[in-house]
Parts: structure tokens; C-alpha cells; sequence
């Protein structure tokens, strides 16, 4: 399993990430596209619920993410 980290930019200041695992780039690029134009909701790392419209986002990023653990 992968991990990717979606970013959604509002503009050049605001905006909202999550984390999300998956099979493959492919699959998460899908995953973010079949959710477009649609209200989402999940939980970020510090256990904060969102709902998001992707209406609203300008710009979306997805990145494979390597999390390294914190001594």
C-alpha cells in the first residue's frame, strides 16, 4: 500500500491536505478525480473532521509521501 498526500489550494495562501493509501498512483489519481466537483469528508492527522467542497479548490496536488518516523 502507498501513501499520497493531496493537497487542494484555494489560492496562493489557503489550503487543506490529507493523506490517503492506495495500490498505486493510478488508483489515487482516480480516486481524486471521481471526487471532483463533489462534497468529501474525512479526518486529518491531528484527528480534525473536514467537509470540503472540490467545487471550490483551484488547484490539486497529489504526491507520493514517504513519512518518517520522529525520534
Amino acid at each position: 500500500m502507498m501513501e499520497f498526500k493531496v493537497t487542494y489550494f484555494f489560492d496562493e495562501e489557503h489550503y487543506i491536505r490529507r493523506f490517503i493509501h492506495t495500490e498505486s498512483r493510478e488508483t489515487a489519481e482516480k480516486l481524486i478525480q471521481s471526487e471532483r466537483d463533489q462534497y468529501i469528508s474525512f479526518t486529518d492527522s491531528r484527528g480534525i473532521y473536514h467537509e470540503l467542497n472540490t467545487k471550490g479548490v483551484r488547484v490539486t496536488q497529489i504526491a507520493e509521501y514517504h513519512r518518517m518516523d520522529k525520534f
